[in-house]
C-alpha cells in the first residue's frame, strides 16, 4: 500500500554537473557538458539549480577539453566543436551566441543567437520539429512545434520554466522565479544520433515497454457489459485475429450520478449492472492472454458516491458523514498518496494492469507552473510498477520529459484521409523529441464517412506503427471490428492483424534498442541518412526497427486500376519488399504501387527479420517457434528478448549474413548466430529466403544436413516466395552457422502477379493484351508508356519488370 505521507516523485538526490565543466561569472553559470552541449544559466541573484527538474535528471557528464577566454565581464568558451560568446549581460541576440566549428551545413546559419528566429523552409532548411500534446478533433495536419534537431545543426532545450524535484522527493517552484534563464544548447550538426543520445543522457532513457503492449489493442467507447465484452474477445479469437490488450472505456464505472454531484465523466467505481463481478471479468480477460487498461478522467476528484470515498475522506481529514467532494489536487502530496492507496490500489488488486489517463484536467493546478497532465503521467507511470511490474501508462504527451511516460494517446481524431495522411509524419517526427510510443485511434475516432478503403489503409499503417490500437466512438456504425467491413476488407484486415503479432519479436528488439541505444522504434529517414536530400523530402516515410522502411499509402486508389501509388525515397543499398519479394536499387526515388491487400514495406538487403511463426501465441511470451526472413545480402541483425520482469537483463542473438556470388552465377550464403546476455529459450527456427529458388545443399556447422523446401508466396501470411530452410530445435546459447551452398536466384518477378494486376484493371482488353505481351516476351518497357493506361497501372508493371535479381 502507498504511504500517503511519503509518496515521492523522485529519489531526492540532486543532479549536479561535473565541477570541472563549470564556468561562472557575475549572474551567469555556463556548464560544458560535452564538446557539443552547453548549459547556459542566467540569474541576477545567482540562484542556480542543481536539483533534478521535470525535464532534466542528470548533468554528470565527463567534462570535455575546452578553453576559456575572459573578455570584460563576459566570456568566450571554445571546444573542439563550438565557440560560445557571451557578454555577461541579460541574454540577447547580440550578446549571446554559439558558432559551430564542426558540423555546420548551412553557410548562412552556422551561428545560433539567443532569441533569434530562423528560416523555416523545409526540406531545404529549418527546424525538423518534435511532437505535440494531442491531435484531438484534428482533421488533417497541425503545426508541429520545434525540437532539438535542425538542418542548421543546432537546437535548444529551454528548461527555465521547469519545476524542481527537491530533496524531499516532491515538486517545488524554482527559487529563481520567472526572470531566470536555464537553457541547453545542442550543436551536433547533422549527427542526429549523437544529439539524441546526449538528450537521453540528460533527461532519461526511453522506458522499456512490456512485450504485451506490442500486440493488437481493442478499444471502443461503448457501454459493454461483461458478457458482451467477453463474447467479442471470443469472436476475435474464433476468427483467428489475435489481441493482446483490452481497453475498457469510461462506461466501466458509474456514469449515471446525482446531478448535484456533477457529471459522470469522472469515476472510480465499477458499474455493477454491467460488471457485477469485476475480479471474475478481469481474470477471464487475463486467461485469454489480454492485459487490461481502464479509462480515467481524473478531473472531478472523489465524490460521495464512490466506493473509495470514506477511505479517501479519512486520509484527507474530511468527515465522511458530511459528504463533501474531495477535489483532485495534483499538487497535494497527501491527496495523491490517498488517491493511489485508496482509489487505484484496490482496482489494481482486482486485476487492472495499467491506466488510460484521458486528461480532462485542464492546464492549471494549485502549484503555479505545474501542468496537471505532467503530474498525472509521472505518478501513474511510476505507481504502475507496484508488485514488481514493469511500469506503463497510457496518456497524452506532456512536454517536460514526456518520453519517460509511455504509451502516448494522441486523442480523438476525425475519420478522414487527411487525418491518416498526417499521422505517419507526426509519429516519425516525434523521434526528434525522443518520443517513440505514440498510439493513435486507428481508423479515426469520430465523424467522417464510412470508407472501407480508408479503414483498411489506416489499419495497415497501425500494424506498422509503434502501437496498434483500434478505437471508435459510440456511434453504432463506426465500430472497427474487421468483419464489419465485409469482404475482401475483412480478410485483409485479419491478415494484417495476424502480421502484427508475427512482428512482435522484431518490434520488441526495437523496443530494447529504443531503451538501451536511444534509437526510436519509428524514426524519420534522416536519422539514418542525415546527409541525403531525399531523406528530408519524404516526411511521411519512416524507418521501423532495425531494417524496415515503410512508405504509407494515405490516399485512395485510382478507380480503373484499383491501385494506389506512393512515391518513396530509398536510402543507399538494395531494398526488398517483404510481401512481394520485389527488389529495388537505393539512393533514388521510386514509385511503389499496391493493391488494397498489399502495403509498401521494404527490408534492407542482408537483413534478418525475426518473426513469430504462430500469430495466435501469447503476445507477452517469447515465441516457441520462429521464422527468420533472411533477405539475401551481407549484413548484421539482432533479436532481443528478456524474462518479462520489471528490471530485466537483455538476451541478444546476433545474426551475421554474408553472400558470395560464384563464377557460375550461384551464391553461397552463410548465416551465423551468436548469443550474449541473458539466457533465451530454445525454439524451432525456420528460414525464408525471398528471391531464392534452389540450392545445392544447406548444412549446419554441427554436420546436420538441413531440410530445404521451395516456398510459394503465402498470401494469407503475407510472405514472399522463396527458399525455406528448417533449422529444427535451436538453443540460442549455442553458436550456430548455417551454410547455404549454391543458391540459385529466382526470376526477379512473378509474371502471375502482373497478370492479376491486369486482370482486375478496368481498362480495354486490347491494352491488357499488349501489356501482357511485353511482359511475356521481355520486350522494351517503353512500349507500355504509349498505351492509354492509368499511371498507377503503368507504375506497377514497371516495378515488376525492373525488379532486381537477388544478386
Amino acid at each position: 500500500m502507498q504511504d500517503t505521507s511519503t509518496i515521492a516523485l523522485s529519489d531526492g538526490a540532486p543532479a549536479p554537473a561535473n565541477p570541472e565543466g563549470i564556468v561562472r561569472g557575475p549572474g551567469y553559470r555556463i556548464t560544458v557538458l560535452t564538446d557539443r552541449l552547453f548549459r547556459i544559466e542566467w540569474d541576477p541573484q545567482e540562484r542556480f539549480v542543481d536539483e533534478k527538474t521535470q525535464t532534466v535528471l542528470n548533468r554528470a557528464f565527463p567534462a570535455p577539453r575546452y578553453e576559456v577566454v575572459n573578455a570584460d565581464r563576459g566570456v568566450e568558451i571554445i571546444t573542439d566543436s563550438l565557440h560560445l560568446r557571451y557578454d555577461g549581460r541579460t541574454p540577447s541576440s547580440s550578446g549571446l551566441s554559439v558558432t559551430l566549428l564542426t558540423g555546420a551545413t548551412d553557410v548562412h546559419y552556422a551561428t545560433w543567437r539567443y532569441g533569434q528566429e530562423y528560416p523555416q523552409a523545409l526540406p531545404l532548411r529549418g527546424n525538423l520539429g518534435s511532437t505535440a500534446r494531442t491531435l484531438d478533433e484534428v482533421d488533417g495536419a497541425i503545426e508541429i512545434p520545434p525540437g532539438l534537431l535542425s538542418t542548421f545543426g543546432f537546437g535548444t532545450l529551454d528548461d527555465s520554466a521547469s519545476l524542481v524535484l527537491g530533496e524531499d522527493g516532491w515538486i517545488h517552484p524554482r527559487a529563481g522565479g520567472g526572470e531566470a534563464a536555464d537553457l541547453y544548447f545542442f550543436g551536433y550538426g547533422r549527427d542526429f544520433s549523437a544529439a539524441l543520445r546526449d538528450f537521453h543522457a540528460l533527461t532519461g532513457p526511453i522506458p522499456l515497454v512490456p512485450r504485451f503492449a506490442l500486440g493488437n489493442w481493442w478499444s471502443r467507447y461503448w457501454a459493454y457489459d461483461e458478457a458482451a465484452y467477453l463474447g467479442l474477445m471470443r469472436k476475435f479469437r474464433d476468427n483467428g485475429i489475435p489481441l493482446s490488450v483490452a481497453v475498457i472505456d469510461m462506461d466501466w464505472h458509474v456514469v449515471a450520478v446525482d446531478p448535484s454531484l456533477g457529471t459522470g465523466w469522472t469515476g472510480y467505481t465499477w458499474n455493477a449492472e454491467l460488471f457485477p463481478d469485476p475480479e471474475r471479468f478481469l481474470a477471464k480477460l487475463h486467461s485469454h492472454g489480454l492485459a487490461v487498461t481502464l479509462n480515467l478522467h481524473p478531473a472531478d476528484g472523489i465524490r460521495r458516491h464512490e466506493e473509495s470515498y470514506d477511505r479517501v475522506a479519512e486520509a484527507m481529514g474530511v468527515d465522511p458523514a458530511i459528504g463533501a467532494a474531495i477535489g483532485f489536487d495534483v499538487s497535494s502530496r497527501r491527496f495523491m498518496g490517498a488517491y493511489l492507496e485508496h482509489v487505484l490500489d484496490p482496482l489494481e488488486d482486482q486485476g487492472v494492469d495499467f491506466w488510460w489517463i484521458d486528461w480532462q484536467s485542464g492546464a492549471h493546478s494549485d502549484l503555479p507552473g505545474l501542468d496537471p497532465l505532467w503530474m498525472l503521467n509521472h505518478v501513474h507511470f511510476h505507481a504502475s510498477a507496484r508488485h514488481g511490474r514493469r511500469p506503463l501508462t497510457f496518456s497524452r504527451y506532456t512536454e517536460r520529459g514526456g518520453h519517460r511516460y509511455p504509451v502516448g494517446f494522441s486523442g480523438d481524431t476525425i475519420v478522414s484521409w487527411g487525418s491518416l495522411a498526417f499521422q505517419p509524419e507526426f509519429t516519425a517526427t516525434a523521434a526528434n523529441a525522443g518520443y517513440t510510443w505514440w498510439s493513435h485511434d486507428i481508423g479515426g475516432h469520430m465523424h467522417g464517412d464510412h470508407d472501407v478503403e480508408l479503414a483498411v489503409r489506416w489499419l495497415q499503417f497501425g500494424v506498422l506503427s509503434p502501437i496498434n490500437r483500434l478505437h471508435s466512438s459510440t456511434n453504432p456504425f463506426s465500430s472497427k471490428e474487421p468483419w464489419a467491413y465485409g469482404e475482401p476488407a475483412a480478410a485483409i484486415m485479419g491478415r494484417f492483424m495476424r502480421l502484427r503479432h508475427r512482428l512482435i519479436p522484431m518490434l520488441y528488439t526495437a523496443a530494447w534498442a529504443a531503451h538501451a541505444e536511444n534509437v526510436s522504434v519509428v524514426r524519420p529517414l534522416y536519422h539514418d541518412a542525415p546527409r541525403e536530400h531525399g531523406a528530408y523530402t519524404h516526411p511521411n516515410q519512416y524507418l521501423l526497427g532495425e531494417h524496415l522502411l515503410v512508405a504509407p499509402i494515405t490516399a485512395p486508389r485510382e478507380r480503373r486500376s484499383h491501385l494506389a501509388t506512393v512515391r518513396a525515397w530509398l536510402p543507399e543499398g538494395e531494398w526488398v519488399d517483404v510481401f512481394t519479394g520485389l527488389r529495388y536499387r537505393g539512393s533514388r526515388e521510386v514509385a511503389l504501387t499496391r493493391p488494397l491487400e498489399l502495403y509498401p514495406v521494404l527490408a534492407r538487403a542482408g537483413a534478418v527479420v525475426p518473426l513469430d511463426a504462430d500469430p495466435m501465441s501469447h503476445a507477452a511470451n517469447a515465441p516457441e517457434t520462429m521464422e527468420l526472413l533472411v533477405v539475401p545480402g551481407t549484413g548484421r541483425s539482432t533479436l532481443a528478448e528478456d524474462d518479462g520482469s520489471a528490471e530485466p537483463e537483455r538476451g541478444i542473438v546476433t545474426f551475421r549474413q554474408t553472400l558470395d556470388v560464384r563464377g557460375d552465377g550461384k551464391a553461397d550464403i552463410v548465416l551465423t548466430m551468436t548469443h550474449s546476455g541473458a539466457r533465451m529459450r530454445e525454439r524451432r527456427i525456420a528460414l525464408r529466403l525471398p528471391g531464392v529458388r534452389g540450392v545445392e545443399s544447406a548444412i549446419a556447422d554441427d554436420g546436420r544436413v538441413l531440410r530445404v523446401d521451395t516456398l510459394p508466396a503465402d498470401a494469407e501470411a503475407l510472405a514472399p516466395a522463396g527458399l525455406g530452410v528448417d533449422l529444427g530445435a535451436v538453443d540460442p546459447a549455442t553458436e550456430l552457422t548455417v551454410r547455404i551452398v549454391g543458391a540459385e536466384r529466382a526470376h526477379p518477378f512473378d509474371r502471375q502477379g502482373v497478370f492479376e494486376l491486369l486482370q482486375r484493371s478496368e481498362i480495354g482488353f486490347e491494352a491488357k493484351r499488349r501489356v501482357w505481351s511485353v511482359v511475356e516476351t521481355g520486350g522494351p518497357v517503353a512500349e507500355i508508356s504509349g498505351l492509354d493506361l492509368p499511371r498507377e497501372l503503368s507504375d506497377a508493371v514497371n516495378e515488376y519488370v525492373t525488379s532486381l535479381p537477388a544478386w
